[in-house]
């Protein structure tokens, strides 16, 4: 099929639709000052003016990244804005059909009530792979449209570019394939065949892998013909300015690998972990950031995860997905949760003597304590590879410092505080650095396979420099001289305290020494070097897996 032979598709009043235009479009290389044209307010407060309804910038910046050309993407307000123009450029309302693999996403059944289209389901093998013939026959002279969303939700799989090939080869209309989840598949993205099969649309999004679902940010990338039609037919500010401008603060290739890396991580533990289960059923392979699990009884399950504070989609009432709930790979503080509130045969290595303290699993714990002064929340997990965390103590200068802890200590370490800090902050930093330390203690467990001593040396513009030894002997030195009170709003001697703190909880032996210049940079050269330091400690060292000590007791 040829560009020719898609624009016949096309409704005949969208062909001959003039597109709405905006004063600005017909300015050509002029470049205006003084914005007289569009009844906007004329008072500079960053949002005053309409958005450019061309995304020109966010278009370039995104194209580069995808590695095409900017007149072949389409950026809608979530792929659910280019799903419905789809239909309104390539069905006629009450005549067209469309035809779409089940179960899959829901808003092509949706958008196709909405316009008056007749919906056509072919079921998925038992395996959720997909019969091409089955497609095919399905479709008929009136069939506009086909969806295949790779990897599918809810199942997780992916299809064979090949059996995509053979449905563009064979069908006489428009196939939209839906990458949303391509970014957590090892399968490549097929956007480079648009070039071959001007018949093919891809959907992508911004709000899965690039974690952008509030902004709303949906890509489709086809034939510039097709996209030029989508164009026409969207409405003129589909993004709005602060939405565009964020995107492309936030284009970050890097951290969007990273979080990838994450979750993918995140996701293979939770499937071996689920197995454990004996609720568990069943576990479906997934290419997503989600798993399709099936319970012997998913209802009770769901509610369970629901007076448990985590909310999963039941999808045990849809054909094909009889018994089963999607589950999104989280954090791995919200996955230990999910698994506590799932299985009680998570391994608990050591008895949890502080009071509100809760096993997750090997060298994973969560302790809660509420006293008068503060109320913390907080989850540590040793053996999380990679580093991941969210701290929130209302302090947001020390935040950035606790930040360190997982960024550069690779554990999980999730904080949650809400302290008196209408009297000063003395409560809250000491409390956090209590509960941290008995968190550690708790979770190092019989010690078995840790490494004894953890130091780290220059860091920064400032020399730091933090020993500690797990031993159970408690012992703390500190050499590190501020001479300002207060740095990001926090009392300088509470850096002391706070590591005073953490070595009674932690019953360990921490000596800290650091200088420089720089009060902000010595401050967070001493928790970079903690964290390094603790990363060191804990490891566990494979041979030989003893306890670290020459008297075989610590």
């Amino acid at each position: 099929m040829n560009i020719e032979d898609v624009l016949k598709l096309v409704r005949p009043n969208i062909l001959g639709l003039e597109a709405y235009s905006t004063a600005r479009d017909d300015c050509g290389s002029n470049q205006p000052e003084i914005f007289l044209d569009a009844n906007e307010n004329p008072y500079n407060n960053g949002i005053n003016r309409y958005p450019d309804p061309h995304q020109k910038a966010l278009k370039a910046k995104v194209a580069e990244i995808k590695g095409i050309s900017a007149d072949s993407l389409f950026i809608g307000n979530g792929s659910d804005e280019a799903i419905d123009l789809v239909y309104r450029v390539f069905c006629v309302p009450g005549a067209s059909n469309a035809v779409s693999i089940a179960p899959s996403y829901g808003m092509y059944e949706v958008a196709a009530a909405m316009n008056d289209i007749e919906f056509r389901k072919v079921q998925l093998r038992p395996d959720f792979s997909m019969d091409t013939e089955a497609m095919l026959s399905s479709a008929d002279s009136k069939t506009r449209l086909m969806f295949i969303c790779s990897p599918n939700n809810p199942t997780g799989n992916s299809f064979p570019v090949e059996q995509i090939e053979d449905i563009l080869e064979r069908f006489g209309g428009v196939v939209v394939l839906d990458e949303a989840y391509i970014d957590f598949s090892v399968r490549p993205s097929l956007t480079s065949l648009v070039k071959r099969y001007p018949n093919l649309i891809v959907l992508q999004t911004l709000s899965k892998a690039w974690g952008m679902a509030g902004l709303r940010i949906g890509l489709a990338i086809a034939d510039p013909a097709v996209i030029a039609l989508m164009s026409k037919v969207k409405y003129p500010y589909n993004i709005n300015v602060l939405a565009q401008k964020m995107a492309l603060m936030k284009l970050d290739e890097a951290a969007k690998d990273k979080a990838v890396a994450e979750i993918v991580g995140q996701r293979f533990r939770l499937e071996k972990e689920l197995a454990k289960c004996p609720e568990v059923k069943g576990i479906y392979s997934s290419d997503a950031n989600f798993l399709l699990v099936r319970f012997e009884n998913p209802d009770e399950v769901y509610e369970r995860l629901l007076a448990g504070g985590v909310i999963v989609r039941n999808r045990s009432k849809v054909s094909g997905c009889e018994g089963c709930l999607r589950i999104t790979v989280g954090t791995p503080v919200e996955n230990g949760r999910l698994l506590r509130l799932l299985s009680s045969s998570v391994a608990e290595p050591v008895e949890a003597t502080t009071p509100g303290m809760e096993i997750l699993g090997e060298r994973h714990i969560r302790i809660v304590r509420n006293t008068k002064e503060t109320k913390i929340a907080l989850e540590l997990d040793l053996d999380f590879i990679g580093g991941s965390g969210h701290i929130s103590t209302g302090l947001p200068f020390f935040d950035h410092m606790l930040d360190q802890i997982p960024n550069h200590g690779g554990v999980a370490l999730s904080i949650n505080v809400k302290g008196d800090l209408q009297v000063d902050e003395h409560h809250t930093i000491e409390d956090v650095g209590i509960v941290f330390g008995e968190a550690i203690n708790a979770a190092l467990g019989s010690k078995l396979g840790m490494a004894r001593y953890g130091f780290v040396l220059p860091m920064d513009d400032c020399d730091a420099a933090v020993l500690m030894d797990f031993g159970g002997r408690i012992d703390f030195k500190w050499n590190a001289e501020f001479k300002r009170e207060k740095v990001g709003g926090v009392p300088t001697e509470m850096f002391s305290h706070f590591f005073q703190s953490v070595c009674a909880g932690a019953k360990c032996n921490l000596h800290i020494w650091a200088e420089g210049v720089n009060e902000h940079h010595k401050a967070e050269a001493i928790f970079k070097a903690f964290a390094r330091a603790l990363r060191m400690a804990v490891a566990k060292t494979p041979f030989p897996y003893e306890l670290p000590s020459s008297k075989g007791i610590l």
